[in-house]
């Protein structure tokens, strides 16, 4: 196998749960592969390929290892790729700077009263 639809890769590999979600990501542009965005899911995935995703802070890359269609454990996926050595010290980086940050999260003793839970529901935007 030399060639596999970026959008199939991807969710064999389990970066998304389906593979509408692939798809849509490839189409918005959030998928690089060897620099270019992935225009439409049909752009090919291959063993030479370097890609990146990015979701949110975050821009992960990595290195195609194996080509698979089929969707299978999460041991399996892990095989099919390689994440660079940058891409890992900065996701270690931001999983530290979130776990720093929820000591300093002060959270409500209990249930919100009457009135915060209008407020709440006013900020959401939902009334």
């Amino acid at each position: 196998m030399t060639f596999v639809r970026m959008d199939k890769w991807l969710w064999a590999a389990r970066f998304f749960k389906t593979r509408t979600l692939a798809a849509r990501a490839c189409e918005l542009h959030r998928i690089q592969s060897n620099g270019q965005p992935a225009q439409g899911c049909a752009r090919g995935q291959n063993r030479r390929h370097v890609a990146s995703d990015k979701r949110q802070r975050l821009t992960f890359r990595w290195k195609s290892v194996v080509l698979s269609e089929v969707r299978g454990p999460a041991s399996v996926a892990q095989t099919l790729y390689r994440e660079t050595e940058a891409s890992r010290e900065l996701r270690l980086k931001v999983a530290a700077e979130r776990k720093a940050m929820k000591q300093f999260e002060e959270l409500p003793a209990g249930r919100p009263s009457k009135t915060r839970s209008t407020k709440i529901i006013q900020f959401r935007g939902r009334a």
